[in-house]
C-alpha cells in the first residue's frame, strides 16, 4: 500500500476506494470540486439489482455486479460500525412486472440463464403477486420475483461513507473549487501533485480518479481516450398514503418503484441527454407521474413530494472503466459506472484495493481496460 493516496472526486466510488485505501493504512486525501456526493450518487435510487439491471446474458459485467452484490452486506457493516450510522440496507426482493403475456416470455428467458448463476428466481402469477405486493393493479399477469435483490439509502451510505473515511483520518477535501490537471512525475515514481483553488497544492504517491462523467478531461493528461458522458437521470418521490405500501422494488418497462424506510416511495428514472445541466424539467418528472397509476392505483392523482436529478456517466460500451493507466501503476481509474455506481462501490474499491498493494484482483478486470477506446495500434505502443 502506498503511503500517500490522493482520490478525485468525493461521489460513492471515490468515497469507498478512499475507505478501502485507508483502511488499508495509506494517509488518504479526496479532493472533491463541491460536495460529497451531489452527483449522480446522490440522485440514486440506491438499487443493489445485478439481476435485474443485466437481463441479456452472464457477461463480464453480470459477474462484476452480483460479486459486488455479493460483499454488500459484510461491507455496509463495516461502513456503518465504523461511522456510527445507519445506511438503511433493505433486503426487500424485486418484482419485474408484466402487464400483457407477450411480455412474459422475456422473464422466463432471463429466469432460465439467471438459475444457472445461482440467482433464486421463479415466475409468480397474478394471485401470488396480490400476495406479495397488494397495492399492485390487478392488470399485471405476471412478475419475475428475485428475493435476493436489495436497495439500500444511497444518500445516508454517502454521510456513512464521509463519516467513515474521516474517523479513519481522511482528508475530505469538499469545495476544491478549479481543479488543475495532476502534475505527473516521472514512470520511476517521483510523486504526484494536485493543484486546487480551494486547498492549494495536494501532494501524494498514487492517484484515483474518480471523477464520474468528468472524467473524460484526464484524456489528453493520460494520453488515451476516454469517452464518458453526462446522461441526467430525474427521480422522484410520493409520500404515500396510508396504509398503502410497496414492499419489493417494482419495475416496469418504463420505470421503477422503491418503497424506502421513512415511508417514501421512490420512483425513477427518466433519462436524457442535457450535456451537464442537472436541473429538472417538467418533461422528465411527468413521464414518471403518469406512469404511476398504471403500475400502483393509489398514486393516482398524487403529486411528487421531492424532485431531483443527477449527472450518470455513460461509456461508449456501457462498462466501466477500472483498472491503472498503462505504464503507470501509481495511476488508477475508476469512473463510468452509469447507472450502477452505488451497487458496484464495494467490488470496485477492493479491486483498487488489490491495485494499491500491487496484487492481481481477485475479480477479473480485463474488459474494463480503461484504455480499451484507444486504436488498437496505441495501445499496442504503450
Amino acid at each position: 500500500m502506498p503511503e500517500r493516496v490522493i482520490v478525485l472526486g468525493g461521489g460513492i466510488i471515490g468515497l469507498a476506494c478512499a475507505f478501502e485505501a485507508a483502511s488499508g493504512g495509506a494517509l488518504v486525501s479526496v479532493i472533491e470540486p463541491g460536495a460529497f456526493g451531489g452527483q449522480a450518487s446522490g440522485a440514486a435510487a440506491g438499487m443493489l439489482a445485478p439481476y435485474t439491471e443485466n437481463p441479456e446474458q452472464p457477461d463480464p459485467f453480470f459477474h462484476l455486479c452480483q460479486d459486488s452484490l455479493r460483499r454488500y452486506p459484510a461491507w455496509v457493516k463495516r461502513v456503518e460500525s465504523i461511522s456510527g450510522m445507519d445506511a438503511e440496507l433493505l433486503h426487500t426482493g424485486s418484482l419485474t412486472v408484466a402487464m400483457h403475456e407477450a411480455d412474459v416470455l422475456p422473464l422466463q428467458t432471463r429466469i432460465a440463464w439467471q438459475r444457472a448463476q445461482g440467482a433464486e428466481a421463479e415466475l409468480v402469477g397474478p394471485e401470488m403477486l396480490s400476495r406479495l405486493e397488494p397495492e399492485l393493479s390487478a392488470q399485471a399477469v405476471a412478475a419475475l420475483y428475485c428475493p435476493g435483490e436489495s436497495h439500500i439509502n444511497a444518500p445516508k451510505l454517502v454521510a456513512a461513507l464521509e463519516a467513515a473515511c474521516r474517523k479513519l483520518g481522511v482528508a475530505l477535501l469538499a469545495h476544491a473549487g478549479e481543479i488543475d490537471a495532476p502534475r505527473i512525475g516521472g514512470a520511476s515514481g517521483s510523486g504526484i501533485s494536485v493543484s486546487t483553488s480551494g486547498h492549494g497544492i495536494v501532494k501524494g504517491d498514487t492517484l484515483i480518479v474518480c471523477t464520474g462523467a468528468w472524467a473524460c478531461y484526464y484524456a489528453e493528461t493520460f494520453g488515451f481516450p476516454i469517452p464518458i458522458h453526462p446522461i441526467r437521470g430525474q427521480i422522484c418521490s410520493f409520500n404515500a398514503p396510508p396504509p398503502a405500501r410497496v414492499n419489493h422494488m417494482v419495475f416496469s418497462s418504463q420505470a421503477y418503484w422503491v418503497g424506502k424506510q421513512n415511508g417514501s416511495l421512490v420512483c425513477g428514472a427518466s433519462e436524457d441527454v442535457a450535456g451537464y445541466d442537472s436541473s429538472v424539467t417538467g418533461r422528465g418528472i411527468d413521464r414518471l407521474v403518469r406512469w404511476g397509476p398504471r403500475l400502483f392505483p393509489f398514486l393516482q392523482g398524487l403529486e411528487p413530494a421531492s424532485k431531483w436529478a443527477g449527472l450518470r456517466p455513460a461509456t461508449r460500451d456501457g462498462l466501466p472503466l477500472i483498472g491503472p493507466v498503462p505504464g503507470r501503476p501509481d495511476i488508477i481509474l475508476a469512473a463510468g459506472h452509469y447507472r450502477n455506481g452505488i451497487l458496484l462501490s464495494p467490488v470496485t474499491a477492493s479491486i483498487v484495493a488489490d491495485l494499491l498493494n500491487g496484487r492481481t484482483p481477485g475479480t477479473p478486470i480485463a474488459r474494463f481496460a480503461p484504455e480499451r477506446f484507444a486504436p488498437a495500434t496505441s495501445r499496442s505502443a504503450r
